[in-house]
This record gives structure tokens, sequence and C-alpha cells, in this order.
């Protein structure tokens, strides 16, 4: 009796624990989503150009439509920007993201902003699912190795695309936090792109100074002499 009592209180024990970390991933995948109540704004990924590990440049996506058609869609440099909506055809939130977009384009997303659906091949998702749940207009790739490449830990993903190259990137239960993500990454492009320009701009000087023969301690640059000099008083040059 006492051994079996002491069984069934390990027994209780294991159980207590598995019941435990169940609830903590549960709390965790909550947490990650964003409750309906107190959604969390998303950040946007933007690193200095060439600190993004893996991530950039943008790939070009290649795969089949629903109907099996095959479809290319450049995302180079050249290419418009583009919101890459990573979604399947099991997910609830999901479910929900499709059916906004059936219902038109989201205001959420800038107009000059293309959107493109990304789903899994065919040996993971249904075409004739995605038939029925892909609204008209907006293109749809199967393609695996998009997800692959991109990285997308779980669906619903988004990945903002602009300038050949992803400028941020993160899960999202709303269109609201999408056009966080989009916000952020925008503000933070226009601000590279203007403190790189400031940097052309100083290179450009600095090779014209170069060419002319001026160089740094050069006299010209130091009207009232060189810092550190002992300069003479009027008294004294007289």
């Amino acid at each position: 009796m006492t051994a079996l009592i002491a069984c069934e209180t390990v027994l209780l024990a294991l159980l207590t624990l598995l019941v435990a970390g169940l609830l903590r991933s549960h709390a965790e995948i909550l947490r990650r989503l964003g409750s309906p109540d107190g959604e969390q704004p998303l950040r946007a990924t933007l690193p200095e150009p060439g600190e993004r590990a893996g991530a950039a440049p943008a790939r070009d996506l290649a795969g089949t439509t629903p109907d099996r058609d095959a479809i290319q869609i450049g995302l180079g440099g050249t290419s418009p920007p583009t919101l890459l909506a990573f979604l399947t055809t099991g997910c609830t939130i999901c479910h929900a993201f499709w059916e906004d977009l059936r219902r038109g384009r989201p205001a959420e997303v800038p107009a000059a902003i293309r959107i493109v659906a990304v789903t899994k091949d065919s040996s993971h998702e249904s075409p004739a699912s995605l038939r029925q749940l892909a609204p008209d207009g907006l293109p749809v790739v199967m393609s695996t190795d998009a997800w692959n490449d991109y990285r997308v830990p779980a669906a619903p993903y988004f990945v903002y695309v602009a300038g050949g190259e992803v400028q941020g990137e993160g899960s999202a239960s709303s269109w609201r936090q999408i056009a966080s993500l989009l916000g952020d990454a925008i503000d933070d492009l226009a601000y590279a792109h203007e403190r790189r320009g400031g940097e052309r701009r100083a290179d450009q000087i600095d090779r014209a100074l170069a060419t002319a023969g001026i160089g740094p301690g050069h006299p010209s640059l130091y009207p009232a002499g060189l810092p550190g000099e002992n300069h003479p008083n009027e008294e004294d040059r007289s």
C-alpha cells in the first residue's frame, strides 16, 4: 500500500509539471500574438545596411498559383515596396486575414505597397482550399522555398521588402499591428537614406578638397592659424 501511494504521488507530481509547462507555452503563444484588449505594436527590424545576417537582400518568389500555374515575383531594388503575407489555410488567425483581404485592400496598408500572399506548396497546402480563400486580384504564391528563404517561424508572419532588402518583419494578429510594423520600417528607412545622403555629401567634399591638394592640416583650413600655435599680438608684429 505504501509503495502504491508513493507511486501515485510521483505520477501526480509529474502530471502537475506537465500541465504547468503546457500553460506556460500557451501563455507565451498568446503573448506573442497579442491579446485583443491590449495588442502590442510590432517593431520593425531595421539594422544598418549589411548588419542583417541572412535576411538581406530580399529573394525573389518562385512557385505556383492555386491554379497550378507557374509564378515568379521579383523583389529586387527596382521592384515596388511589397508586403509578404505568409499565411496558411489551417490557422484561425490566418482565416481572419484571408477574409479581410477578400473584403478589399486593408486601409492600414498604404496604396503604394504591393501585397503578396505566400503559402507553402501543394505538399503542405490544398490548392482547392486556397482557391476558395484567396481574394480576386491578390497574387498568391505557393512556395515552401520562400518560407525557408525568409526563415518564417510560424503563420501568420509578415515581411516588408523595399529597395531589394527586408526592411521589417514579424508576427501579427491584426492589421493594426502590421500598420505599426510598416510605419516603423518606412520611418527608419527614410532616416537611413537621409543619413547616408549626408555621408555621401561629406565624402564628395573630402574628394574635392583632396583633388585641390587640400588635406588635413592645410593652412587654408585654419585662417586663424593651426590649433595650438602661439600667435603674436598686434604689438609684437609691429
